[in-house]
């Protein structure tokens, strides 16, 4: 090598050297595009859905306190939804949905808490009993808030809602047969309770 040459591979230029014919360290590598967290999406969402999924909840169990708790629950589970894989864009009926599924859980621990404090087996499975087409409403309120929670849901989900029974049933964790026999006995505990309140007046 002559004397001031640049070693090989290097050129010099001004008294800098410049390496040349070596590749740059990140050629060839790709950088993996940063997903936004679809949360995002859901927090935008916060303000406009917020008293729609509380109105939902406070009308079908009367109590603000269980209200907000149940309130706060849909939306941290709704965080978790909308982080897997597959899942949809959120939406108020989406919302509404998970607040729905959050109110038929916690209608469900009532019931195992206060099952040893019924005796559902004792009433009568099957009962001729058409259902009432009109009803008062305030009175319906006052009676639903009197049921317990397994009679209180099923007429809520089914009657409120709107649901088919099937889904009804997957709402609730019970067979579809289960879930038939419930209405039945919902309606007649419903009944019980409208008729004699009806008699008192």
């Amino acid at each position: 090598m002559l004397p001031g040459s640049a070693p090989d591979g290097e050129q010099k230029f001004g008294g800098a050297r410049r390496s040349v014919g070596r590749p740059d360290d990140d050629e060839g590598v790709t950088h993996p595009q940063v997903r936004p967290d679809p949360a995002f999406g859901l927090l935008k969402l916060y303000d406009d859905a917020l008293p729609h999924v509380y109105g939902y909840l406070l009308a079908r169990c009367g109590d603000t306190g269980l209200a907000e708790d149940l309130t706060a629950e849909s939306f941290l589970a709704a965080v978790h939804a909308v982080r897997k894989p597959g899942a949809p864009d959120p939406s108020i009926p989406w919302l509404i949905g998970v607040a729905r599924h959050k109110l038929a859980d916690h209608w469900r621990r009532v019931e195992r808490e206060q099952r040893g404090l019924r005796l559902l087996d004792g009433e009568s499975a099957r009962v001729d009993d058409p259902w009432e087409t009109v009803v008062d409403r305030i009175r319906a309120r006052e009676v639903l808030d009197r049921l317990g929670a397994h009679h209180r849901a099923v007429l809520t989900l089914r009657y409120l809602d709107g649901l088919p029974v099937p889904e009804v049933a997957r709402h609730l964790d019970r067979t579809l047969h289960a879930t038939e026999a419930l209405l039945v006995r919902a309606r007649a505990a419903f009944r019980r309770i409208y008729e004699a309140e009806e008699g008192s007046r």
